[in-house]
């Protein structure tokens, strides 16, 4: 029989995070982030806490609703351009910041999940990044050694799921997602569709249900564009 990892809702998702815990958040840009999952981070309050997440979203949404109540004390992400309030807190020293070149980021996330302890890349040697970290030759090219990254909760966002779990990502939102929901000591899915159990085709899903521990139907998604670009009619 299986086992339905079906909750009431964000709420009951999040009703035992706590202050200086380390999260993941799945996502690229502002697409297939967990925005109820943020929302209610807000809501709770908890502060002190790492985020790992490629970007930081932008001012006054995603991540950037956390960064403006000063929640977050350390981010670990890839890319921070689209937000002002992250530039102002890391120059002012508010804010501790590991900016690690993207494709790291995802490998260290994908090794902590899969319970590789640290890899060895070519990714950053020679930059600040490699300050610090062993380094060792491999045909002939210098490589760093990156050690995998964990968290006490991945909060990822899919297109649809299961009770049990099971989730299929569209699009752009299988950037990090994914290897994020591998990751987390606690991983908690919230997804636009909630389907009945045998509905998702085994060939299609991204995540089995192993990996993820509790699951929600999310609501009032507003999907937004970091950057709307229309073209000019002639």
């Amino acid at each position: 029989m299986a086992i339905s990892k079906e909750i009431n809702g964000v709420e009951e998702a999040c009703k035992d995070v706590k202050d200086s815990m380390t999260f993941m958040l799945g996502g690229f840009g502002l697409c297939g982030i967990p925005e109820n999952c943020i929302e209610e981070l807000v809501r709770l309050g908890v502060k002190d806490v790492t985020c790992i997440s490629n970007n930081a979203g932008v001012d006054n949404f995603g991540l950037g609703k956390l960064l403006k109540k000063s929640q977050i004390r350390k981010m670990i992400s890839s890319y921070v351009g689209e937000n002002e309030e992250f530039e102002r807190q890391m120059l002012s020293g508010e804010l501790e910041v590991d900016l690690i070149p993207q494709g790291s980021l995802a490998e260290r996330c994908r090794a902590g999940g899969a319970g590789i302890p640290a890899f060895y890349t070519p990714a950053g040697y020679g930059t600040e990044v490699a300050e610090g970290k062993e380094v060792r030759e491999f045909n002939g090219k210098p490589h760093i050694l990156e050690s995998a990254l964990t968290a006490d909760f991945a909060f990822v966002k899919a297109w649809k799921g299961d009770a049990s779990g099971n989730l299929i990502y569209k699009a752009t939102s299988r950037n990090f997602n994914p290897m994020m929901a591998m990751a987390g000591k606690i991983t908690v899915a919230e997804v636009e569709e909630l389907v009945p159990l045998g509905s998702l085709d085994p060939n299609e899903i991204h995540t089995p249900g192993i990996f993820v521990q509790r699951i929600f139907q999310g609501k009032s998604y507003e999907k937004r564009i970091e950057q709307r670009t229309v073209s000019q009619n002639k």
